[in-house]
């Protein structure tokens, strides 16, 4: 259907609704009449009755008490003597004349009135008739209202569904962003941007004109643009990029043409718009085509930064984890002129992000952040919130009065390994569980260049997880990502150690599946080493790309880097690498195999045992190696 034939059947639709409440209220005023003039009176169940000739022979003998005569509705309502207080009258039908009745009440001193039911039979009629007409004033009103909103949604398609604040008060400062400092220190600009133009206005600096805030989910890049907007104090426009978009062509550019001349009235002011990707994608590729609406939006996007017409005092402020998929003519000087890089903050930001979740939850004095910093590497700003209101529900459930470290370290394994199931009894399964896992401890205190144990545990988790053995990690190397040979090498040993162990104890027969996740984690670095390191024997050939997703707005599918024959040496490159390594871990397994039987004894016992008291008892059997970690520099 064509945008004509919708907006003229969408200005039709008000007459229709109009002409259905007509008839609806036709039917309902109607419907009373229907069923009668005047709504009747429900009739009383009549207990007795006396004929006209009895009430006048009763009334000589002075049985007569008192008689009610009701000229409307053609009744007399007797009392007797000697009848019961609480006893309905007696009911006589009277006749056009009863002149004979009158005259002999009055000459027995009968107490008899002239009474009359008009009147209240007057006031029920019309109350039945509100209870027709209140329900059809109400239904009038809700289609009018419905008409009415549906008119005004017809033309308000093209206005901008932006927040506006004409002073942003949106109670977060830059006091209250932690762990990215480098990305403070340059959106501080930002607000000098605005507060004090003339500044830079005066040695003839051009103010930038957007800033991109990229990151990954759960930096702080909404947080900052928030702090941005709180500190400068200046009108603030908050927007979503899939706002822009909707199923009628030309809404979208219409709407940025609005949001734009909203700021210009507004100057100077600061427009942020989040996970900008689902607008500003690259225009002209992609799989099935290009979406036409979303490439018209984001040509208006572009004239209204950088077109003819200056925005002089406007500063946009965009957020996105996606930069890779971003149009080029959105990201050239005079558009989005900075791009800040909100990244996962290092040991000392988490430190302060903790600090700053932590104001408002009681925590222990005996809780050191610092320790629960060197525990999150890679830990984003959301996450550690994450992590202290989760261990804030924990000291709840257990009834204490402030988190404790316990629920910090029940929390960080909730949160990167899973839900803590019921243990297992004692069978086979937990022991051979528990030889899984020692065989990775053991490798990981014996390896020189592995990362440290933390603990190992047999305590299941949510997702099949029946126990793990937890490492410290290297967060210089990890936050470098300048890996050694010799860190990759022991890593994949390591890795291996569950199955060598259960290889070495159980034998070849009896192996599981448990290695299957650990297996990919082998074949993952290996392949790393060999097509992207050089690592191998295949020379210093990057044969892979770091990236290799599909589709990222750019490519129609993903090609091949290597020839055939290369991808044949690649594989048995990869499964000589994998198989040196296990069976390097068979030799210290089978080595060290009184330890690993105590190790385990021990292990299905207290069904946890922490890094230190592990090293200790490894200690006693053979010589621990100078933990070394090689990180080369950039």
């Amino acid at each position: 259907m064509k945008n004509a034939e919708k907006m003229t059947l969408m200005k039709q639709r008000p007459g229709k609704r109009a002409a259905l409440t007509g008839a609806l209220a036709a039917g309902l005023i109607m419907l009373p009449g229907m069923l009668g003039g005047t709504p009747a009176l429900a009739q009383k169940v009549e207990r007795d009755s006396l004929s006209y000739g009895e009430l006048i022979k009763k009334t000589e003998k002075g049985e007569v008490k008192r008689v009610e005569l009701d000229e409307t509705e053609q009744v007399a309502r007797v009392y007797l003597q000697g009848q019961k207080p609480d006893s309905q009258p007696l009911q006589v039908r009277l006749l056009e004349q009863n002149t004979e009745l009158i005259n002999r009440l009055k000459e027995k001193n009968v107490d008899f009135e002239e009474v009359s039911s008009a009147n209240s039979r007057a006031a029920i009629g019309l109350l039945i008739n509100l209870m027709w007409i209140l329900p059809l004033v109400a239904l009038m009103l809700l289609f009018l209202r419905r008409s009415t909103n549906a008119s005004s949604q017809a033309m308000n398609f093209g206005k901008t569904r932006a927040r506006f604040q004409m002073e942003a008060k949106t109670g977060v400062k830059f006091e209250d962003v932690a762990g990215i400092e480098e990305a403070k220190e340059e959106l501080q600009e930002v607000v000098t941007f605005l507060k004090q133009p003339e500044k830079f206005t005066a040695v003839g600096a051009r103010i930038p004109k957007g800033v991109l805030l990229v990151g990954p989910p759960g930096t702080g890049k909404t947080l900052l643009a928030k702090a941005i907007a709180g500190e400068a104090g200046v009108p603030f426009f908050s927007i979503s990029g899939s706002e822009f978009v909707e199923m009628f062509v030309g809404v979208g550019a219409s709407r940025v043409r609005d949001l734009f001349k909203k700021a210009k009235e507004n100057a100077p002011c600061l427009i942020f718009i989040d996970e900008i990707d689902a607008v500003g994608r690259q225009r002209g590729a992609g799989i099935g085509g290009g979406n036409d609406e979303r490439e018209q939006t984001l040509n208006q996007l572009l004239t209204e930064m950088d077109g003819f017409e200056g925005n002089t005092g406007i500063i946009i402020i965009a957020a996105t984890n996606r930069p890779d998929v971003l149009d080029a003519a959105l990201l050239r000087p005079g558009r989005f002129d900075r791009q800040v890089i909100v990244d996962a903050p290092d040991r000392k930001g988490r430190l302060e992000i903790l600090k700053v979740h932590s104001r408002n939850k009681k925590v222990d004095p005996s809780v050191s952040l610092e320790v629960v910093a060197r525990r999150t590497p890679g830990f984003t700003g959301a996450d550690l919130a994450n992590l202290l209101n989760e261990a804030a529900i924990l000291t709840a459930r257990r009834r204490k009065e402030a988190i404790t470290q316990l629920e910090i370290d029940d929390a960080i394994d909730r949160l990167t390994i899973g839900l803590t199931l019921n243990p297992l009894l004692d069978s086979k399964k937990k022991r051979l569980i528990a030889y899984h896992e020692v065989g990775h401890a053991l490798l990981s205190t014996l390896l020189k260049y592995a990362d440290p144990l933390n603990k190992v545990t047999i305590i299941p988790r949510s997702g099949g997880v029946g126990g793990f053995s937890q490492q410290i990690l290297n967060e210089e190397m990890i936050d470098s990502g300048l890996y050694t040979k010799a860190w990759l090498q022991d890593n994949i040993t390591m890795t291996l150690g569950g199955k060598a162990a259960e290889v070495e104890v159980f034998g070849e027969a009896e192996v599981t599946g448990g290695a299957s996740n650990d297996l990919k984690v082998v074949t993952n670095l290996a392949r790393k080493m060999i097509t992207m390191y050089g690592m191998s024997d295949l020379g210093l050939v990057a044969l892979e790309s770091q990236n290799s997703d599909v589709f990222l707005g750019r490519d129609w599918m993903s090609r091949s880097e290597y020839s055939e024959e290369m991808a044949t040496k690649i594989d048995r490159q990869v499964r000589a690498m994998a198989s040196t390594c296990y069976q390097e871990a068979r030799r210290i397994i089978r080595e060290n195999r009184a330890l690993i039987d105590r190790l385990v004894d021990l292990l299905v016992e207290q069904e946890t045992i922490e890094g230190e008291q592990f090293r200790k008892i490894v200690s006693e059997y053979t010589q621990l190696p100078e933990k070394q970690q090689l990180v080369v520099s950039g």
